[in-house]
């Protein structure tokens, strides 16, 4: 199960990167959910909740929010996908041009759980300091 469990993270994460809601929401449980920090930057920028629940608002935070401050150049370095059983852990590093031209560089980490095939849960995890400088300058308050 752990192959097929790393091979259906990768697939999703194709599928993420080309901001096409149907090849996303093929990848999503209906009632998926997907949690990062209270307060993260890109939440507090786009004014988008920190906590998502349902296929219907992943879809529309990767396909209509997400490019609206990740302009373009976005790339993301994989530097380990880390499987067992259902659970997919994915380290990476994502760099992108912000919408004002700024550069943006980040390391993360995602935990899938999956069932049944579809992703049901994704945690992601960020150095939240290091984004607010990047994003705004300065440390939340």
């Amino acid at each position: 199960m752990s192959q097929q469990s790393r091979s259906i993270v990768q697939n999703a994460w194709r599928a993420f990167a080309g901001h096409d809601a149907d090849r996303i929401s093929a990848v999503l449980a209906e009632d998926a959910e997907w949690t990062a920090p209270v307060g993260n930057a890109t939440a507090v920028a786009l004014g988008a909740p920190s906590h998502m629940v349902g296929r219907e608002a992943i879809v529309r935070f990767l396909c209509e929010d997400f490019p609206r401050l990740f302009a373009r150049d976005v790339t993301v370095t994989f530097h380990g996908f880390h499987a067992e059983g259902e659970r997919v852990v994915v380290e990476e590093t994502m760099t992108a041009t912000l919408a004002d031209g700024r550069h943006y560089a980040n390391d993360y980490c995602f935990v899938f759980e999956l069932r049944d095939g579809l992703i049901h849960r994704v945690r992601e995890y960020m150095d939240t300091a290091k984004g607010h400088r990047l994003l705004f300058g300065e440390l939340p308050r």
